[in-house]
């Protein structure tokens, strides 16, 4: 285990007396974890304010009260477009969490920048799995560390999902197997003299469920997934609390310590509370400061683009599995803004997870909800062959929701996910004619697939004709779009992308 606990602080356990029969504490977790939205939601819940208030309330009545976050914070927002997330980090400065671990999305601006806002945090960064190019921990990064707690020794150890270096940008960062380094990190924890290991982790469900059956710590914070769940196998506990703190999980772990001697026998109960936060009065002090954070925003972004004839739906699943309007509208505002044959975008980067209704006023900051990330318009060719294998690959997830599901403009495909992936585009026609594998053609296309972000790597096959320096932002290329054309008019869904039965 020599190395595993790399920057770790252990705090002096003193204070557990060889005579001391018994030691019982409830120890509480407010956990949150994909919080990238400061304010509240349309419907009054979720920001951090809400967050504060449920934190205060747990802290007034047990001062062991422990806020964990699980990762995803200074992307995809609104404002972080603009300060890449600088006021994301002030505000969790405010609340003192105890653990952080970094989800992908903190390194979407890059590894530069994700590295200028942990050296704003005054919390810790655990990331155990996350390495230097040179296979060093990250400068102001632990792996784990012992906090002792009214004679409890709990170990906490951080773990960011190794899809990271896909999904992302976090640049020559290495990313380890998670399970693998869950079970090195818990059995130098408790070597070290932890009663109760706390996994935090940004970790999808699948490898979740492996750490939870596997046992690798007794209780686990986790994210990514923006699920509400709880599960307690009788031996461990798992925990992930929606996303934007619309509904926050409290863990209280009623703990007992019996010694004998040299015997130190531990036993624990979990018990979990489910905060809906629109159940909360904003803490006021956040409510300030958030507000502070919106007006600077609001002479920018609430400025009227235009209306929209038709609903349209930027909801997580639909983006993610089948053709929608305003994926249209963002894609043939890509290819119009650089005279492309061809554009494609990955609907994970549509994020703002709402419909509009027909006759609905849009705003500049209504798109720059939907696309948050700061991403750029690229220009490359690319043959016929290439664009072919990343459609399949935009659709190789199908039924299932993808990141990486392509909305497309001049082109239509036609798609049987009864087909094994990679073979599953049956047509395609560029403007309405088939596509030829030895051609070439212009595609418009973000930044981010192009670096392979979502699995993209094909699409850097060709030459790049504008660059992600030289390319225009998404986001204005859309606001330009819609005003240019006087808002959103009729238009018929389902043609371009048609999924067989």
């Amino acid at each position: 285990m020599r190395g595993v606990l790399a920057g770790a602080a252990i705090l002096a356990t003193a204070g557990i007396a060889a005579a001391q029969e018994e030691t019982s504490v409830t120890i509480s977790f407010v956990s949150v974890n994909d919080i990238d939205r400061m304010g509240e939601s349309r419907d009054g819940r979720g920001g951090v304010a809400r967050l504060a208030a449920v934190l205060e309330a747990e802290r007034a009545e047990n001062p062991n009260t422990f806020l964990i976050h699980a990762g995803d914070t200074i992307s995809p927002c609104l404002l972080c477009g603009f300060d890449q997330g600088a006021h994301m980090i002030a505000l969790f400065n405010e609340l003192d969490p105890a653990v952080f671990v970094p989800g992908n999305h903190e390194f979407d601006f890059g590894q530069e920048v994700y590295l200028e806002r942990a050296g704003e945090a005054t919390f810790p960064l655990l990331a155990a799995n996350l390495r230097t190019a040179d296979g060093q921990p990250l400068p102001g990064h632990e792996d784990g560390r012992l906090v002792e707690v009214d004679g409890v020794t709990i170990g906490f150890f951080g773990l960011i999902t190794a899809t990271t270096a896909e999904v992302s940008s976090p640049g020559d960062l290495q990313f380890a197997d998670e399970v693998e380094t869950a079970q090195a990190q818990a059995a130098a924890l408790r070597e070290a003299g932890a009663d109760i290991v706390v996994a935090v982790a940004h970790t999808g469900f699948e490898t979740d469920l492996e750490m939870l059956r596997g046992g690798v710590a007794d209780l686990l914070l986790t994210g990514h997934d923006h699920d509400l769940r709880v599960m307690y196998d009788g031996r461990a506990a798992m925990v992930e609390s929606s996303s934007q703190a619309d509904y926050v999980v409290v863990t209280h772990l009623d703990v007992t310590v019996e010694i004998d001697g040299d015997e130190r026998e531990v036993s624990w109960r979990p018990r979990f509370e489910i905060v809906d936060s629109a159940t909360v009065e904003p803490n006021a002090e956040i409510a300030g400061l958030v507000a502070g954070y919106e007006e600077e925003l609001s002479a920018a972004l609430d400025v009227e683009i235009g209306d929209t004839a038709i609903a349209l739906d930027s909801r997580r699943a639909s983006v993610r599995s089948m053709e929608t309007a305003i994926g249209n509208v963002i894609t043939d505002a890509m290819r119009a803004a650089t005279d492309a044959d061809v554009a494609l975008t990955n609907g994970g980067g549509i994020r703002a997870d709402r419909t509009y209704d027909p006759g609905t006023t849009l705003t500049r900051r209504d798109v720059f909800s939907e696309l948050p990330f700061g991403n750029a318009t690229v220009l490359v060719t690319i043959s016929g062959e290439d664009l072919k294998a990343a459609l399949e690959h935009g659709y190789s997830r199908l039924p299932e929701p993808a990141g990486s599901f392509a909305q497309i403009s001049g082109m239509s495909v036609v798609v049987d996910p009864s087909e094994a992936p990679g073979a599953r585009v049956q047509e395609v026609t560029v403007g309405g004619e088939p596509l030829d594998p030895n051609a070439t053609y212009r595609l418009a296309t973000n930044d981010f697939l192009l670096r392979g972000g979502d699995g993209y790597g094909m699409l850097a096959n060709g030459e790049t004709l504008v660059d992600a320096a030289a390319g225009q932002l998404m986001a204005s290329q859309v606001i330009d779009y819609i005003a240019a054309n006087g808002g959103i008019g009729e238009m018929t869904v389902g043609e371009r992308i048609v999924v067989q039965e």
